[in-house]
């Protein structure tokens, strides 16, 4: 098959189909000229399947790197035909750029995307990565001790101001949020138990205040309070680290001497341990009276809610549920202090620190209150 001439590009594709190929190259081979001409010379050579292509270039003019990629291409479908491309002719100061430009493997795109890894390397690789993952959290639990172990010790050195402003941002901020989940999940569990107790009697319904006081007090209250910390309070940790990561800030600290764990995770962490215990006080009292609510619907009054409040519940409960408070507080903000510590470099690397500073956050609040309901059932609390 014959293709012939185009006004000063490329001048003549000739091709012999099972035997031989040869294409014949002239004139410019810039973006323009290739471009127009790509499907005419590179496609015969794809349908041809000739075992051995011989490109003269004898005629080039001048070749920029769209040229260079043409006579790439015509190597790799020769490659992947099983035979050879022969380029002769070509200027002495372009075939370096053709050499250069040449991959190990010629029947391999720098473009295509890598051949899946078998099974057990990719179960390994995922292993491996865990390990190094739990590895790097434990470390950093170890740095941040430290670091709050020093700053009780030199407390004027804490950077006071940007506490107050962390707490602002975690505490203050989240009281709407925090209001409506509470309201509506004391609401919704008031719902969820009228309904099957009064399967047990005409008045068991009345047991709806000491499921809702028990439950919000021991469980839903930490938990409302830990899950919407580690969306608002943790992503932002994760994403303003990880910017600074990003843009080298974290480099610029240690390089004048600062510690960035000292001058920005412990102000965080200590902000965020200090203010969501009141928080999560503040989502119990709004839980409860979303649970009131309901059961003041079901014809009971003020008095025997509290009344029988009062009979199921006491400060243990209360300290019990804030201790669970204490804890999942620390997991929420070293978790995202530490995700944005580790944050790659890339237009995406942010929001990958962020997404997985949520997702591990809520992981591990939801297994510490497992934890700490199994210890709290061992020891009768």
């Amino acid at each position: 098959m014959k293709n012939r001439g185009v006004e000063n590009s490329i001048a003549d594709v000739e091709v012999t189909a099972g035997q031989d190929a040869r294409v014949i190259l002239s004139g410019r081979l810039d973006a323009a000229s290739v471009a127009a001409n790509w499907a005419r010379v590179v496609e015969p050579l794809r349908q041809g399947r000739a075992a051995a292509t011989d490109i003269d270039a004898s005629g080039v003019e001048y070749c920029d790197g769209a040229g260079v990629g043409l006579l790439i291409e015509l190597r790799r479908i020769a490659a992947r035909n099983g035979g050879q491309a022969t380029i002769h002719g070509l200027p002495a100061k372009l075939a370096p750029l053709v050499e250069m430009a040449s991959l190990d493997d010629p029947t391999v795109c720098a473009l295509d995307p890598p051949p899946p890894a078998p099974v057990l390397v990719r179960v390994g690789r995922s292993a491996s990565e865990l390990l190094r993952d739990a590895l790097q959290m434990i470390t950093f639990t170890g740095e941040v001790i430290a670091a709050l172990c020093w700053a009780i010790r030199h407390p004027r050195q804490v950077r006071w101001r940007d506490v107050r402003m962390v707490a602002e941002k975690a505490g203050v901020n989240a009281l709407p949020v925090a209001s409506l989940l509470g309201a509506l999940v004391g609401a919704i569990v008031a719902y969820q138990t009228a309904a099957p107790l009064r399967n047990f009697g005409a008045d068991a319904d009345v047991y709806v205040a000491d499921i809702i006081a028990v439950a919000v007090l021991r469980e839903l209250g930490p938990l409302i309070t830990a899950i919407l910390a580690a969306g608002r309070t943790g992503s932002a940790f994760a994403a303003e680290v990880g910017t600074m990561k990003v843009t080298e800030e974290l480099d610029a600290l240690s390089t004048m001497g600062l510690s960035p764990v000292r001058f920005l995770i412990v102000p965080r962490v200590l902000a965020t341990v200090l203010v969501l215990p009141f928080l999560c006080v503040f989502v119990n009292l709004i839980s409860i009276a979303g649970g009131y609510a309901v059961f003041a619907s079901l014809g009971y009054p003020w008095a025997t809610f509290w009344r029988r409040t009062l009979e199921v519940v006491n400060y243990v409960d209360l300290l019990g549920g804030l201790f669970k408070m204490l804890v999942f507080a620390l997991l929420v903000a070293a978790i995202g202090c530490q995700r944005g510590l580790v944050t790659k470099q890339g237009p995406g690397a942010v929001g990958d620190s962020t997404t997985r500073a949520v997702v591990t956050g809520i992981v591990l609040i939801i297994a510490a209150d497992w934890l700490l309901g199994a210890a709290y059932f061992r020891l009768g609390i």
